[in-house]
C-alpha cells in the first residue's frame, strides 16, 4: 500500500497547500512515485499548483519530477444519493486508482470540516497539521485557560484526529504519526513564541503529536505558484538566482522532509 500523507487542519491560511506542493515535489525528487489529491473542491489550490507546473514545463520544454494528480471521480458515476456514502465512494475510488501508481500519496484538505477530509484523516499514515505561530491557531488544537495558559481540553479537530486514530486501529493499520508543523512568522514577538512553544510541548504529550519546524519565509514559497515551481527546482533552471533567503527556505523544506521520518523515503535512499 502507498504511504498516505494528509496535510490538514480546520483553519484556512495556515499554508496547507504550500506545504503539500513543496512536500510532494521534494518526495518526487527523491525518486519516489508521488500521487496527489486535493480535497478543497472549491479552490483546488494544490491541484492548480500541479496544473501550473505541467503547463510551465510544456511551454519551456522541461521535464521536472512532478506528482501524479488524481481528481475525485464525478458524483454522477455513482448510483448513490448525495451524502456521506457518496463522498466515501468517491474517495475510495480515487485512492484505488492512485495507489498502484504511487509509493506515497499527498492529500491536501480544506480549511473546514467535510466528509472528504474526515475520510482522508482516517486513512492517513502521516498527518501534517500546519499552524501559524500564535494562540489563534493553537486554539485549533486545544482550549486553554486565558489566565494561566493551562490546557483545559482538546479541540473539536483534535477529537476528530483521535477518532481517525481509532478507525485505523480497528482496521488493523499502523498507528498514525501526527506532526504539528509550526510555521515561524517573523513578526511574532519572541516572548509569544516561547509561550506558544511551551504550550505546544505540553499539549503534544497529552494528545500525542510530534512538533516540527515550519517555514519562516512563506512569501518566498508562494512566489513560485504561477509557474508551479518549488525552491528545489531552482538550481535546475539556470536563469533563476538563489538568494540567501531562498537557500534558507530550501533548507527548511529539507528539514521538514527529514522530520517526517517516512519509511518509503528510507527505502529509496
Amino acid at each position: 500500500m502507498a504511504h498516505i500523507i494528509v496535510v490538514g487542519n480546520e483553519k484556512g491560511g495556515s499554508g496547507k497547500s504550500t506545504v503539500s506542493m513543496h512536500l510532494a515535489v521534494a518526495l518526487a525528487r527523491s525518486g519516489l512515485r508521488v500521487g496527489a489529491m486535493d480535497l478543497d473542491l472549491r479552490q483546488l489550490t494544490f491541484g492548480r499548483y500541479i496544473e501550473n507546473r505541467r503547463d510551465w514545463m510544456a511551454r519551456n520544454g522541461l521535464d521536472l519530477p512532478t506528482p501524479l494528480f488524481q481528481p475525485l471521480p464525478e458524483a454522477v458515476r455513482f448510483d448513490l444519493p448525495d451524502g456521506p456514502a457518496l463522498q466515501d465512494a468517491r474517495m475510495a475510488a480515487a485512492l484505488e486508482l492512485l495507489e498502484p501508481l504511487s509509493d506515497i500519496i499527498v492529500i491536501d484538505c480544506p480549511g473546514s470540516h467535510t466528509r472528504l477530509s474526515q475520510f482522508a484523516h482516517s486513512v492517513a499514515a502521516t498527518l501534517v497539521t500546519p499552524i501559524n505561530d500564535s494562540f489563534i491557531d493553537f486554539d485549533l488544537l486545544a482550549r486553554t485557560d486565558p489566565e494561566t495558559g493551562v490546557v483545559l481540553s482538546p479541540s473539536i479537530y483534535s477529537e476528530m484526529v483521535w477518532r481517525a486514530r481509532q478507525t485505523r486501529a480497528q482496521a488493523g493499520l499502523r498507528p498514525m504519526d501526527w506532526i504539528v508543523l509550526r510555521n515561524r512568522l517573523g513578526t511574532t514577538a519572541m516572548h509569544n513564541k516561547r509561550k506558544v512553544g511551551d504550550a505546544l510541548e505540553a499539549l503534544s504529550q497529552r494528545i500525542g503529536f510530534r512538533i516540527a519546524p515550519g517555514f519562516s519565509e512563506r512569501v518566498i514559497f508562494r512566489e513560485l505558484f504561477p509557474k508551479g515551481l518549488t525552491l528545489l527546482d531552482l538550481p535546475d533552471l539556470g536563469s533563476e538566482s538563489m538568494t540567501l533567503s531562498h537557500v534558507a527556505a530550501r533548507q527548511e523544506l529539507r528539514e521538514l522532509v527529514q522530520a517526517l521520518k517516512l519509511p518509503a523515503l528510507r527505502l529509496s535512499a
